[in-house]
């Protein structure tokens, strides 16, 4: 039970002016001697203002974010309003040099009203291939996606994405989806890739679905002439290439939020996107790295880095905490 300190106050002088043994007295009031003196020593020491509840909690936070930090946090959710919480974190800490949690960007944002649900419904990605790679180049993942261009009808998007770093090595807005869209796609991706001109011991494996243009005579023809095996997924079990679907989705959630009326303004789009996905955007299956970090091996600096900078960041936390408490 807690008592407020006029309460307190009330009952030492109760027990003082008592005849009765101060043991005696605690008891049938029902208060702890240890309770009892604890509240005479600070009535002693501090008067009957030092009887009144202090909060459990420190007054200061070693940890807390310095306010100039957290003004700098919400300018840059303001000014990329497409950023997750996650990826303001990760990019803060990477361009500003300064630690900052997933969680505690978001606590921020929530206190400022900058959290709000998403304009499109997220599906959490599909189980993942069963072959795990180790290092890009390994296997790439192709498929088509359909996109409307208003007057002039559907248009196909041909990607190859390396399964290991989800880096998208190369991309072609098709007007069919037939097996030469592919190869030409292929083309695109081994000379993006430098694989055209150098000699390596294997070259990335391809999967795809079963769909007419992965099938074809054609295609079969020319991974063979260039040395690059074929695997494809199981019909009707689109989860075998769940990263190049998820990768649609995504394109899909972000390009289709605007109408397209000519064939140039949606590639310019693409492309705007696929930068910005390979170069910019923070993958959570990567430990926070961009595909690019991945595909092109500086990934591990990168979290050497961050790890460095958490340490640093903390470590000066704690001496500002200090010297204002002192």
């Amino acid at each position: 039970m807690r008592y407020m300190a006029s309460e307190k106050l009330e009952i030492i002088r109760l027990v003082e002016q008592s005849a009765l043994p101060v043991r005696q007295v605690l008891g049938k009031i029902g208060i702890p001697r240890s309770t009892f003196h604890r509240w005479c020593d600070l009535y002693r020491t501090g008067g009957p203002e030092a009887l009144a509840d202090k909060p459990s909690g420190p007054n200061r936070i070693w940890n807390r974010i310095a306010d100039d930090i957290r003004a700098q946090i919400i300018d840059l959710a303001l000014e990329t309003p497409e950023l997750s919480p996650r990826e303001i974190a990760v990019r803060f800490t990477d361009e500003q040099g300064y630690f900052v949690s997933e969680a505690s960007v978001y606590r921020l944002l929530k206190a400022h009203d900058l959290i709000t649900s998403p304009k499109f419904i997220v599906i959490k990605a599909a189980e993942s291939f069963h072959t795990k790679t180790t290092a890009p180049n390994q296997l790439w993942q192709t498929d088509f996606t359909y996109l409307k261009v208003i007057g002039w009808g559907w248009f196909y998007l041909s990607t190859i994405l390396d399964d290991f770093s989800r880096y998208i090595i190369a991309w072609k807005l098709c007007t069919t989806m037939a097996a030469s869209d592919v190869t030409q796609t292929l083309e695109l991706a081994l000379q993006a890739s430098g694989l055209h001109q150098a000699t390596v011991r294997h070259r990335p494996r391809l999967l795809s679905d079963n769909g007419p243009c992965y099938v074809a005579d054609e295609l079969a023809k020319w991974l063979n002439q260039n040395s690059i095996d074929h695997v494809r997924g199981a019909p009707n079990h689109p989860q075998t290439q769940g990263k190049i679907e998820r990768w649609h989705q995504t394109l899909k959630n972000r390009v289709l939020l605007e109408h397209y009326y000519l064939p140039g303004d949606l590639e310019s789009q693409i492309e705007a996107f696929v930068e910005n996905y390979n170069q910019r955007r923070y993958h959570e299956s990567l430990n926070n790295l961009t595909p690019a970090d991945v595909w092109f091996g500086r990934g591990q600096t990168i979290l050497l880095e961050r790890e460095r900078i958490k340490r640093a960041t903390i470590q000066k936390r704690r001496l500002l905490h200090q010297q204002r408490a002192a």
